[in-house]
Order: structure tokens, then sequence, then C-alpha cells
């Protein structure tokens, strides 16, 4: 019965899970900003190369 009571308590694995779900957010998130910004920036890029005289 203490075997089955200490099961119930332990917490462990739902530390586990709740850290697994945030760096599945995080990892969203990072993408999302690499997508956005990537493009701005190749633009940003692509006039600055164009504006330069050949």
């Amino acid at each position: 019965m203490k075997t089955i009571t200490n099961f119930l308590r332990d917490e462990a694995g739902a530390s586990m899970a709740e850290y697994a779900l945030l760096l599945g957010l995080i990892t969203v998130a990072i993408a999302a900003v690499v997508t956005t910004f990537g493009t701005r920036i190749s633009g940003v890029i692509t006039s600055a190369t164009n504006a330069l005289p050949q």
C-alpha cells in the first residue's frame, strides 16, 4: 500500500512532461522568429547589395 501511495505522490514524471512541453513551445517560438526575421533580413541584405556600385 505504501508503494502505491509513494507512486501517486511522485511528481517527477509530471515535471518532465512540463519541461518537454516548455521545450516544445520554445522551439516553435524560435522557428517562428527565425522565419519572420530571416525573410526581412534577407530583403535588407539584397537591397544593400543592389545599392552598391558595380
